[in-house]
């Protein structure tokens, strides 16, 4: 916002920001910027804003308003204009934001191309292959680790995975007393984008790292799931 600062001699008494669309000044105190001095008129000069800009204008004032030390009765304001008013002087400031700094010269163009040796071009190569190369993608698997019915590792190679003791399913499991007690399908595992889920076929049956399921829960490397006397954990490996 712009501003003025009046000042006596060197000093700067005040400032007062332009907040408004016009300012008087002079000696009596209903102006918005009093100067005692028997110097100054009564009404002696207004500043006010008219479209874009600021102007100062004098109200007949008996000893004149200057601006930059040259007498006037019309004029415009700029940025660190100063308005002389007797020993008083009020100094134009239009504070307005710093402009950018211009942006920094492109570096300068190679005279020559620079010849690598053949370690290098290689180097530069694998580089490249190294950077544009699609990570591994990861497969899960089952290891069981206690309570085994079939093998002991199981790879998840399918979108879904089934376990339970029905004879259909990919991943057989012990009850928690005889093998019979085990629910034909306790659960299942699932290959999302999001990544392996595992779902509650029967409601609080599979546990996973001590808290039985209820619906479905997404696997971390290395959790452990428990259905009846079988547990395993899940794991994740780099696809060879």
């Amino acid at each position: 916002m712009p501003k003025l600062l009046l000042k006596f001699n060197a000093a700067v008494l005040k400032e007062i920001p332009l907040d408004k669309d016009s300012f008087t000044v002079g000696r009596k105190p209903d102006n918005d910027i009093v100067i005692d001095n028997p110097a100054v008129s009564g009404h002696h000069c207004k500043i006010f804003r008219q479209g874009e800009g600021y102007y100062l204008e004098d109200l007949d004032s008996t000893n004149g308003t200057f601006l930059n030390e040259k007498r006037v009765m019309k004029s415009g304001l700029h940025d660190a204009d100063v308005i002389g008013l007797a020993k008083h002087a009020l100094v134009f400031v239009e504070d307005k934001p710093a402009a950018p700094p211009p942006p920094p010269p492109p570096p300068p163009a190679a005279e020559k191309t620079v010849v690598l040796s053949a370690g290098q071009q290689q180097d530069m190569a694998k580089a490249s292959a190294q950077a544009n190369a699609k990570p591994k993608e990861r497969i899960g698997g089952l290891k069981v680790l206690k309570g085994i019915v079939g093998q002991i590792e199981y790879e998840l190679k399918g979108l879904s995975t089934y376990i339970g003791k029905s004879d259909r399913v990919q991943v057989p499991i012990q009850g928690t007393g005889l093998f019979k007690s085990a629910p034909e399908v306790a659960a299942s595992i699932h290959r999302k984008p999001e990544g392996y889920v595992l779902v509650a076929v029967k409601e609080g049956y599979p546990v996973v790292n001590g808290a039985a399921v209820s619906g479905q829960v997404v696997l971390n490397d290395g959790d452990l799931i428990d259905c009846g006397a079988t547990t395993m954990q899940f794991f994740l490996k780099e696809q060879a």
